[in-house]
């Protein structure tokens, strides 16, 4: 059972790397697809929510928000009720690579699925869930300071 997460590391690590690759004449680098896609499915989400949705800390958040910004793929915009909150949306140029973005994507769960029946997708899934949501208290737990007893 110990290699599983070792497992599920080299294949995040395979498909981000080749993401990097593909993107890299996009001028998306780093990840940074992940978190424009985060945000063309979730136009006007805020940096605190995006770093939820991906598991980073605020920091890596903001410096591939401003990196992106930089680029033009997306921009801030004030909240209607609060100054404070900065809220997200693509720009014409992050919903143009938007669809490419996807593209690769879906080609990656075709590759990586490959071999496995529907109904063993369909069970594979709902394991992944059950690990990430198992993994998300131990992340929320020490993202607010506390250490974990092992």
């Amino acid at each position: 059972m110990k290699e599983i997460l070792r497992e599920i590391g080299m294949i995040a690590r395979a498909l981000d790397s080749i993401s990097n690759i593909e993107f890299k004449e996009l001028e998306l680098t780093k990840g940074q697809y992940l978190y424009l896609v985060r945000i063309c499915e979730n136009p006007g989400i805020i940096q605190e929510k995006l770093a939820e949705m991906i598991k980073v800390d605020r920091t890596t958040v903001a410096r591939a928000i401003k990196q992106l910004e930089v680029h033009g793929f997306i921009e801030k915009k004030d909240d209607e009720h609060n100054k404070k909150i900065k809220k997200l949306f693509p720009t014409d140029k992050g919903k143009q690579v938007f669809p490419f973005i996807k593209r690769e994507n879906d080609h990656s769960n075709r590759v990586a699925l490959a071999g496995l029946s529907e109904s063993e997708g369909e069970v594979l899934f709902h394991l992944l869930q059950k690990v990430r949501k198992n993994i998300e208290i131990d992340w929320e737990f020490v993202k607010k300071g506390n250490k974990r007893n092992y």
